[in-house]
């Protein structure tokens, strides 16, 4: 007579309590990770609106441009010559503090700091200052979209082929090692710390200045061509310049270091192990070199995906391109506080969602780990 054996009670027991406290670990790691990562934010974005504001200093230099042109508008105004001078700086000073009261320069700069940042944070990105979109609107929402297609289509091209070719080429030459143009990546990857407007520089002087074969900035012809194909035309070779430097700037190093991260992962046991069984070498690559390498690869595509947001501040200014980075430069430049805080904020929300990412793939690993327990038990 055959004798049923039941699994024991107390080895249940203890992997049910093993999964539960792996559990609870895991909700820890994620609330602890999601708080982090919102104060991070808040932080972030408060530091920006205070470095912004240059700790009040802003604050001075507005008031005395709003002084100084409102002052020069009225004395200069052929109406007010014969007014008496109590009257027309009765006046001066009712408009200057309209003025003020406009901006909100009448409101503790404390005050106005805590307003900047709960709006940022809740995506009231409000009005601008001194900028207008080219419609003439001053909603910060509205001047960001309309210069975002612009460093979509400029960062898009340049850093996606940046991406693609510098893994395909660094996988080439993890494959040999030591041969001439492993060395020839080696030595020319210092040529990454130059900026890519310097190399802009280098090329306007060159393709534009020198052989007159493509344009010294802008997006477009001007005026703008009617036809699809030849706006098409004229949009590509304005765009060379602005990407080529882009890519020269950092396509070496890429290169490097995606090759250098190849070679640690093709020299562990595992891997020779694979070609002493006898794997052929492109299943090796792919399974035991490619695979593990993957989380890292995944990650500093999405990372440079948000960077598209960013744009490429003095590239874009030095080619005159109509994109973010360069509406960026401009907001610094007139100490418009609201471009600069609804940037910065929405380019540390999609670093938090990059992030945040990493919290739903422990959980989705929690919930694989529970799921294979369970079903060993």
């Amino acid at each position: 007579m055959a004798v049923v054996t039941q699994p024991p009670i107390e080895n249940t027991a203890v992997k049910k309590a093993r999964h539960e406290s792996t559990f609870v670990r895991v909700l820890r790691y994620v609330a602890v990770r999601l708080t982090t990562l919102f104060v991070t934010v808040v932080i972030g974005i408060y530091l920006t609106i205070l470095i912004a504001n240059m700790g009040g200093y802003v604050d001075t230099i507005m008031r005395g441009e709003i002084r100084e042109r409102i002052t020069n508008s009225i004395v200069g105004n052929a109406a007010y010559v014969k007014m008496a001078p109590e009257e027309r700086q009765k006046l001066i000073n009712e408009q200057i503090a309209s003025e003020e009261k406009r901006i909100g320069l009448n409101v503790p700069i404390a005050v106005r700091n805590f307003r900047y940042l709960s709006s940022a944070l809740t995506l009231q990105l409000g009005r601008a200052i001194n900028m207008t979109s080219d419609s003439g609107s001053k909603q910060v929402r509205l001047i960001l979209l309309e210069r975002l297609p612009a460093t979509l289509l400029l960062m898009g091209i340049s850093q996606l082929f940046l991406f693609f070719s510098s893994v395909l080429l660094a996988l080439n030459l993890s494959r040999r090692y030591g041969n001439f143009w492993d060395k020839l990546v080696i030595t020319l990857s210092p040529t990454s710390a130059v900026p890519p407007w310097f190399y802009g520089i280098f090329l306007i002087l060159i393709f534009a200045a020198l052989l007159k074969v493509l344009p010294f900035g802008g997006m477009v012809d001007s005026p703008p061509p009617s036809n699809p194909i030849d706006y098409s035309l004229s949009l590509l070779k304005h765009l060379l310049l602005p990407a080529i430097s882009l890519i020269l700037s950092s396509f070496f190093l890429s290169i490097y270091n995606y090759r250098t991260f190849f070679l640690i992962y093709s020299s562990e046991d595992y891997v020779d192990m694979a070609k002493a069984k006898g794997l052929p070498s492109r299943d090796v690559e792919q399974r035991y070199i490619l695979r593990p390498t993957l989380p890292n690869i995944i990650t500093n595509f999405a990372l440079l995906i948000i960077t598209l947001w960013t744009g490429a501040t003095i590239t874009e200014t030095v080619f005159l391109w109509p994109g973010l980075g360069r509406t960026l430069y401009q907001a610094i430049g007139l100490y418009d506080i609201p471009i600069i805080v609804g940037s910065t904020i929405i380019y540390a929300y999609l670093l938090a969602i990059c992030d945040s990412g990493n919290v739903c793939g422990s959980i989705a690993g929690l919930h694989r780990y529970l799921r294979d327990g369970q079903d060993s038990l």
